[in-house]
């Protein structure tokens, strides 16, 4: 497989008999139905196909395997694909359909924030469930989105601290793709990293479009600010199928790794795969799950990918890993709670447990994020990652970072009495700040 536009075919169960509308906009009880309908919002076509048509894939494994198992409340499963093509108010569309004409129970889908945050005011407008397996930049908590993937302390700021840590990094290229995530976690690892003394000149920040691909000047400019005499690193926010010509104009223009490590969030196993790995050797990705994890809890899991899959090439990654954990924390909580009913489903995740990948067990907080350890991994010539660092427990997300004026005095929680996503905790209001309510 090379790195560009996947296009996988993906088979979706036969179709059962609609759904029955209880009351309440979108807090619909299934019952009387045969099966209980579970929404796939991924982008299969356009930028981002590279890397989420893997994840439509492990979610039908997963309804899969839940079905062999018996189905949910004794109804099997009917996953709903539908493809928003890299399209972000197409995002939108398409999950005001799986919530209004399909009656989905659950949603698991969206890579980008621009999507998450296109889908968001559908999902609490209609009262639906979203699974978000993405990290993310943080600054936001909402009632109806289930973040599976990794806040900024969870990821990028434990990255910064390795690279300070183990390599000495002085000097600091903020590099990310056009768009909210990249701004904002930049925004967070530059406030962070001038707590921790850096200055002004030794920070560089600039984004390029999604799908860029023109990098010789960028790149060029990014060995000038190496070659100042301080040891510099490259924190990647670039996302989707721009990757590609980025590492392979960083091995044109002859930086290795030992010279100019660069850290990506959003290249793992799915971006390297079929692609010459040998010239980025030894750069870094921080995520919360590898491939090469050794534990039987994940070879089981990767068996029953490649099982599913027919495919014994076809890597697993991170954002699979939030997908498993997010899908049966939401088995879990169906199970829980005796009903698909939206509103008890929600309240029933919180403090649910389900196992990880990693041999650990993450919880579901009343932020509406989980806990997760935090991996650093460098590129290996196979395309796989060697783990270089792990935290010895699980980090608890920072949904509000403390390095931002408008969110450290900000925490959520989605239990009784506060019910909150943005509670202040010095004025003692839910609301945020006035910042804050702006920026969201």
């Amino acid at each position: 497989m090379g790195l560009k536009t996947v296009k996988r075919a993906g088979q979706a169960l036969a179709v059962a008999a609609a759904l029955t509308a209880a009351t309440g906009p979108m807090s619909r009880a299934l019952a009387d139905d045969d099966t209980i309908k579970v929404g796939i919002l991924h982008s299969l076509s356009g930028t981002m196909a590279i890397s989420e048509t893997t994840l439509k894939d492990a979610m039908l494994m997963l309804i899969d395997e839940q079905n062999k198992k018996g189905g949910l409340l004794g109804k099997k499963l009917e996953p709903v694909v539908v493809d928003p093509a890299s399209n972000w108010p197409l995002f939108a569309e398409k999950a005001r359909e799986l919530l209004t004409k399909d009656k989905a129970a659950a949603v698991f889908g969206c890579w980008t924030s621009v999507s998450r945050k296109s889908v968001l005011p559908v999902f609490e407008e209609l009262d639906g469930i979203l699974f978000y397996p993405v990290q993310y930049e943080g600054e936001e908590s909402s009632r109806n989105i289930f973040y599976t993937g990794a806040a900024p302390n969870q990821q990028a700021i434990p990255a910064v601290d390795y690279l300070m840590e183990n390599e000495g990094v002085q000097r600091w290229v903020l590099e990310g793709t056009d768009y909210v995530y990249p701004r904002t976690t930049n925004k967070i690892l530059e406030a962070y990293l001038k707590t921790k003394g850096v200055k002004d000149e030794d920070i560089s920040i600039n984004y390029t479009p999604f799908g860029f691909s023109d990098w010789q000047t960028r790149v060029a400019e990014i060995k000038k600010f190496g070659s100042q005499g301080k040891k510099t690193a490259v924190v990647s926010t670039i996302n989707g199928d721009a990757n590609v010509p980025f590492y392979k104009e960083l091995a044109n223009q002859g930086i290795k790794a030992t010279d100019i490590p660069v850290v990506a969030f959003s290249v793992g196993e799915e971006e390297l795969a079929g692609i010459d790995t040998k010239p980025l050797v030894g750069h870094l990705a921080a995520w919360n799950y590898f491939e090469s994890v050794d534990t039987p809890e994940n070879k089981d899991f990767i068996a029953k990918w490649h099982a599913f899959i027919k495919n014994d090439k076809r890597v697993t990654n991170d954002p699979m890993e939030a997908a498993y954990i997010g899908f049966n924390m939401w088995v879990k909580a169906v199970e829980k709670a005796g009903t698909t009913d939206h509103d008890k489903v929600i309240d029933a995740l919180i403090g649910v447990s389900v196992p990880n990948l990693s041999g650990g067990y993450s919880t579901l907080m009343p932020n509406h994020h989980i806990t997760k350890p935090v991996l650093i991994g460098e590129i290996q010539d196979d395309g796989q990652f060697s783990i270089v660092s792990q935290t010895p427990g699980l980090l608890v997300a920072q949904e509000w970072s403390p390095y931002l004026e408008g969110s450290k005095d900000l925490i959520a929680d989605w239990r009784h009495p506060m019910n909150c996503g943005n509670f202040n905790v010095k004025t003692g209001k839910c609301g945020g700040s006035a910042e804050t309510a702006k920026a969201n």
